[in-house]
């Protein structure tokens, strides 16, 4: 795989998951992303050292270092997504903080940042407490800037950034007393581009622009490169076994944002879809959903660099998932109770299909189990649409949900890509 498709620029989200990876006692585990089955990821083989004796050896895929990067990976992304969904719910109603949408989308932020500071702190403890005040600090500055381009207050605006630049340097020195491994002065730096992308993504929110969700998804793109270095620096600290910028690591890591954001691109795209009474041809459904048709491109591209025969079918096939639960959202939308289950009928046939389409190209993987696979899948964008519809306000923490299931979907298919082509490293 070319290890190109995942050099994004690292981010700030980066280093708040720090030691996701870990176990309780404050001892590495090379624990699966969110809402990952332990049981369902891990696979030891059988090698024998140089005297012949066996020896038991993990597959490269599941090494501490490879879970520690996909959990990282999948942690920071669902930041980004949750940071930027809400601040967007704010300006589209009119930066009210007490209505009920934006509040449900704060509260979905906070439960991010609050579990991001426990998973730091069941390895570093002393740091959990200071972690959760910084982070929820710098999500402020966020705020104050969004609501100063929004009432186009530029001494606010510019209080913001100021704060924001400050707050890159404190950050710093706070993830480098924890991993003296990375450099505070290096961690300052590498925060910009994801203050930048940030900005981007909030300056289009707040201007009404189409191409919002492309700049969003750019946003969370900066995620994976700063997993990449941040699980670097962690494994060695912690001296992680496994390779952390190996080729099994790489593909697992890119499956994991790939498949996140193939989620946060649905859900938004189809919230927007709502939000605009289904009128498909309005401008910001239009940008919405050619940000989730690029996501989807990105992720048949990412299958053809390891199976070039398979790149057309996939898309074909992906493309055709979305557009069951694009008529799934507009059944419930009208309450019309048979197009919704149609729409159920056909996912889940389309289960069926994919499996077979899976296996036809990666046969360790059984037909059967990744049709089983795709279940939470779908059952959890059923929830999270079905909240868009009715207009509750836990709609973010639903897509969530949906979301945290995707490390799970990655690390099986790359466990079968890396049986497939032999890949050790």
């Amino acid at each position: 795989m070319n290890k190109r498709l995942i050099r994004f620029s690292i981010s700030t989200a980066a280093v708040l998951v720090l030691a996701a990876g870990c176990s309780s006692s404050g001892s590495p585990a090379g624990v699966p992303g969110p809402g990952v089955s332990p049981a369902s990821v891990p696979s030891v083989t059988m090698t024998h050292s140089a005297d012949h004796s066996p020896t038991t050896a993990v597959a490269p895929d599941t090494t501490e270092a490879a879970a520690l990067r996909a959990t990282l990976t999948s942690l920071l992304s669902d930041h980004v997504w949750l940071a930027g969904n809400a601040l967007d719910t704010a300006v589209q109603h009119k930066g009210d903080l007490k209505d009920p949408q934006v509040v449900g989308a704060v509260k979905a932020l906070d439960a991010n940042s609050v579990a991001l500071s426990k998973a730091i702190g069941s390895v570093y403890p002393d740091a959990e407490k200071p972690f959760l005040a910084s982070w929820r600090q710098h999500i402020g500055f966020f705020v104050n800037y969004t609501l100063g381009m929004a009432t186009k207050d530029d001494k606010q605006v510019a209080k913001a950034k100021a704060d924001l630049d400050a707050y890159r340097t404190s950050f710093g020195q706070l993830i480098n007393s924890v991993v003296p491994e990375l450099p505070a002065d290096a961690v300052a730096d590498e925060l910009k581009p994801h203050v930048q992308s940030l900005y981007a993504a909030i300056d289009a929110s707040v201007a009404g622009k189409p191409d919002y969700q492309t700049k969003l998804s750019m946003a969370a793109d900066h995620m994976v490169m700063t997993a990449e270095i941040l699980a670097g620096g962690i494994a060695k600290n912690k001296g992680l076994e496994g390779d952390v910028d190996g080729m099994a690591s790489t593909v697992r890591a890119t499956l994991t944002s790939q498949l996140s954001a193939h989620v946060w691109l649905a859900g938004n795209a189809i919230d927007t879809a709502v939000r605009h009474k289904g009128d498909l041809k309005d401008p910001q459904v239009v940008g919405a959903v050619k940000a989730l048709d690029a996501n989807s491109v990105a992720l048949a591209k990412t299958v053809g660099s390891v199976y070039p025969e398979a790149e057309k079918p996939f898309l074909a096939s992906w493309r055709q998932h979305i557009g069951f639960f694009v008529n799934y959202t507009l059944g419930k939308a009208t309450k019309n109770d048979k197009q919704v289950a149609k729409a159920k009928a056909d996912l889940d046939a389309y289960r069926t299909s994919f499996g077979e389409l899976i296996n036809s190209v990666i046969p360790e993987l059984p037909a059967d189990a990744v049709a089983k696979e795709l279940i939470p899948h779908v059952d959890t964008l059923y929830a999270a649409i079905d909240a868009s519809v009715a207009g509750k306000p836990d709609f973010q923490t639903k897509l969530s949900k949906a979301a945290e299931h995707m490390p799970m979907t990655a690390a099986i298919l790359t466990s079968g890509i890396v049986a497939n082509k032999k890949i050790e490293s």
